[in-house]
């Protein structure tokens, strides 16, 4: 089994879907047994739909420690993590850059609605890229400001993902 492993990560690499470094990390992990630990200990989809899950924090007024914590702990460890950090933080400033908007134009009325519809989307969203990101999908949240471009998901983790089910 070890071997199989071995061969297809082999074959990965020649065909340049993966690094040398990831050939070796990869290789180490399978040599060592330590194949199943991801990002903190679980799988690489769970962790990316509890850093979306971690925003509704925002309810206790921390909802953008935990996932930017996440996310820096564990973004070489997994693509995933680091694609689904980046949609985090970019949708994480847009709702700050919104915010602000909105608090000066409370004056003015029009920005009791604006706030509102913030805290209605900073609910929802998470919940959405949370499901999505279970099904391996990188789910960009409307009206964000792309601050941190964002990458496709690798070819070989979506395989992986989709012989996996």
């Amino acid at each position: 089994m070890k071997y199989e492993g071995l061969e297809k990560l082999n074959d990965l690499r020649q065909k340049g879907i993966i690094t040398e470094e990831e050939f070796q990390r990869e290789k180490a992990k399978i040599l060592t047994g330590n194949t199943s630990q991801g990002p903190w200990g679980m799988d690489g989809k769970t962790f990316c739909m509890l850093m979306h899950l971690s925003l509704l924090l925002n309810a206790c007024g921390f909802g953008w420690i935990l996932p930017i914590v996440m996310w820096i702990t564990a973004k070489d460890d997994d693509p995933r993590v680091d694609i689904h950090g980046k949609i985090i933080f970019n949708w994480l400033l847009s709702a700050l850059i919104y915010a602000m908007v909105g608090v000066m134009l409370v004056f003015v009325i029009v920005g009791i609605p604006i706030l509102w519809a913030i805290g209605i989307c900073s609910f929802i969203f998470p919940i959405i890229a949370a499901v999505k990101a279970n099904d391996n999908v990188a789910w960009k949240y409307p009206l964000s400001i792309p601050f941190f471009k964002i990458e496709e998901l690798p070819k070989a983790i979506e395989d992986s993902a989709s012989t996996a089910r």
